[in-house]
């Protein structure tokens, strides 16, 4: 049975040429060991819970502080929550904020955490 054409790589720059996605030395940078959404806990009930939380929390608290009004659209962990259960569900630990500001935060804050001894 013949096989299918070898295509080149996926990684940036790379010129050789595989029947996968990616070349036996590319395969191990791009392994995906992050679970979906689902599976981190931003299931239905997550979905149903943070809806309420911004009907009741109409504004993002980061703009409201430099004085403008911005709807807020993503409930925030205000402490990344890193698989912590009662962390995550902790409504206290919850902050309303609109786009640009959650990523900004997540960028900023979340990727590169401070630990504290």
């Amino acid at each position: 049975m013949p096989r299918t054409p070898m295509k080149p790589c996926k990684h940036p720059g790379c010129p050789l040429l595989t029947h996968n996605r990616f070349c036996e030395c590319h395969v191990r940078l791009h392994v995906d060991d992050r679970p979906n959404a689902s599976r981190r806990g931003y299931d239905s009930q997550w979905r149903k819970a943070s809806k309420k939380f911004l009907k009741l929390n109409p504004l993002c608290k980061h703009c409201d502080k430099n004085g403008m009004l911005t709807p807020s659209t993503v409930v925030d962990h205000i402490i990344p929550h890193r698989g912590d259960k009662n962390l995550f569900w902790d409504k206290g630990n919850w902050q309303p904020l609109c786009k640009s500001c959650h990523d900004r935060k997540t960028r900023t804050e979340d990727q590169h955490p401070e630990y504290k001894y």
